[in-house]
């Protein structure tokens, strides 16, 4: 439906909306209505509950009215064809949100994407859950084993049979045996779309996974590359180079013919904006990420003239409504969640950690070195209430970065990082460092046999990694270790959902976390709809508070 102006007559033919230009009272019954020029001011907080009311029933045009006792809000058409309609807004169902091309390709009801977790934290169960109420999820595939990755997928495609699903593809610069073992058994289980993520450039194993899929009918094998960099977003944008087609298939990894359609293809079909997020991030604000990424976009398409254009979706701080209706008005394709789920009934981590972040504020967020990128310097953005992780690791970067090797360590300055942070003897870890990359990648200890620096890394990341774990685990004695990923989405959540049933991360449910900022979305955005048109509303009415949802949401 077109929305009418102010000027325009109601759906029964009334007159022009003239407006009372002296900010004379209109009486509303059982609200008390302003008009001023061609504004619409709701001047009382008792009549908040019926506008929210109407505000909510998003299957229906809005209408704002003058009627003979006043100005009213009413989605009745009936109503509407007996009144002057003041303005209107059409029907806005949280499916209808985003781009229904996103919705029809990946198989989903909503054009909303649940991020990967590293180390499963996006567990099998998180996915099933979403799965089976229409959202995308992606497996965090990140850290983990294998043989662990193998049975979370054999999880995934028992419990949620025929629902479209993705796994997380990091890229491991100091493991790439991890990224193939994920490629394989992403090929073996016939996942249909990978998640990757932390790319600064493409690798083969990316690129393999892309081409086995292609067919003359177009990708089987959907890829979502969440960049936060334009450089980064260019190598998705456009196909896969010839350097690693040619790789590839003298290596017999794919067929002539999928080698000669790969360079018809783009290497992504959605590329996701990574703005302020929980874990690898650049810290870039969304607006200005994604505004930049779909106009890179658009230049790369009518450069090459694809048949369908890459769609560009927004991920870091979405945690409430007005942030996922913000980044649909900027033109996201789709929106992606990741810190508010980790404190989720789904989340394969610890209830410690859960409360942790459910605590947390929108400033309770840190930068601390990576494990998986530590000698690059390369960073992440965690949880700093409640642990003191992300200054012991910034310590240990920094004694990497000033010495050596172990043995060139200063008695004292060993000593104080076997008591405080390790807790333990290095030689002991180094050992625990043999035994662990003996089994994941024995090319680790191989490349570390002379060399004091690389050694030294693989200890310090020692702690890295496990601090991880301890979060997972809740293991108290290590309380003041956890490294916990989050941006400042959670601490936004956390303000969004107070004195609501969602304050307890024992009644957050991934389905219903999405259900409900798809339905506040959509509310959110008929708000601004609204506004533009010059409507003022009570500002309790104008923010989407969380209530129980029927339906499934669960």
């Amino acid at each position: 439906m077109r929305p009418r102006s102010a000027h325009q007559g109601g759906p029964a033919g009334a007159g022009p909306g003239t407006g009372d230009r002296g900010r004379q009272p209109v009486e509303a019954g059982a609200a008390d209505l302003r008009t001023d020029r061609r504004r619409h001011r709701v001047a009382r907080a008792g009549c908040a509950a019926v506008v929210t009311a109407e505000l909510s029933r998003l299957d229906r045009s809005l209408y704002v009215i003058r009627n003979g006792q006043g100005v009213a809000m009413t989605t009745d058409e009936a109503q509407a064809r007996q009144a002057q309609v003041l303005t209107a807004v059409p029907a806005l169902r949280p499916d209808s949100l985003g781009d229904n091309e996103f919705r029809q390709e990946h198989g989903v009801s909503y054009a909303y994407h649940a991020g990967a977790m590293a180390n499963g934290i996006a567990s099998a169960r998180m996915v099933v859950a979403l799965a089976r109420a229409g959202y995308l999820a992606s497996y965090g595939a990140a850290g983990v084993v294998p043989a662990k990755i193998e049975e979370a997928l054999s999880t995934i495609r028992r419990e949620a049979p025929g629902k479209p699903f993705a796994c997380n593809l990091i890229h491991s610069p100091s493991e790439p045996a991890l990224e193939k073992a994920i490629v394989d058994a992403c090929l073996r289980h016939d996942v249909r779309c990978v998640e990757a993520s932390a790319f600064l450039d493409l690798t083969p194993q990316v690129v393999r996974y892309r081409l086995k899929g292609l067919t003359a009918a177009g990708p089987r094998h959907k890829v979502i590359a969440k960049v936060s960099r334009g450089e980064v977003a260019e190598h998705f944008l456009r196909p896969a180079p010839d350097r690693l087609i040619r790789t590839l298939l003298d290596a017999g990894e794919i067929t002539p013919e999928q080698a000669e359609l790969g360079r018809r293809f783009p290497m992504a079909d959605d590329i996701t904006a990574e703005a302020d997020s929980g874990g690898h991030t650049d810290n870039r604000p969304l607006v200005v990420l994604l505004p930049e990424l779909i106009a890179l976009r658009d230049r790369v398409h009518r450069e090459l003239g694809y048949s369908k254009a890459v769609r560009i979706g927004a991920a870091g701080g979405i945690g409430t409504p007005a942030a996922a209706a913000a980044a649909f008005t900027l033109g996201a394709s789709y929106v992606v969640t990741g810190s508010v789920n980790q404190a989720s009934v789904e989340a394969d981590q610890s209830e410690a950690a859960k409360r942790l972040l459910a605590s947390a504020g929108v400033a309770d967020v840190e930068m601390a070195p990576s494990a998986d990128m530590f000698e690059m310097g390369v960073h992440v953005q965690v949880l700093k209430r409640g642990t003191m992780f992300a200054g012991r690791a910034k310590r240990l970067y920094e004694t990497y970065r000033g010495y050596d090797g172990l043995d060139s360590l200063p008695a004292a300055e060993r000593a104080e990082l076997e008591k405080r942070i390790f807790q333990r003897p290095l030689e002991d870890v180094w050992t625990d460092c043999v035994r662990f990359f003996t089994e994941r990648d024995p090319d680790q200890i191989a490349r570390a046999a002379d060399n004091p620096k690389r050694r030294m890394a693989l200890v310090f990341r020692w702690y890295l990694g496990l601090s991880s774990g301890w979060s997972i685990g809740g293991v108290e004695e290590r309380a003041g270790d956890y490294q916990i990923w989050c941006g400042p989405a959670m601490g936004a959540f956390n303000t969004w959902v107070t004195g609501t049933h969602l304050a307890a991360p024992a009644n957050r449910h991934v389905a219903e976390i999405a259900a409900q900022l798809m339905h506040g979305a959509a509310v959110t955005a008929r708000v601004g709809q609204l506004r533009l048109a010059g409507v003022r509303l009570p500002a309790t009415a104008a923010s989407y508070v969380p209530s129980p949802l029927s339906g499934g949401a669960r």
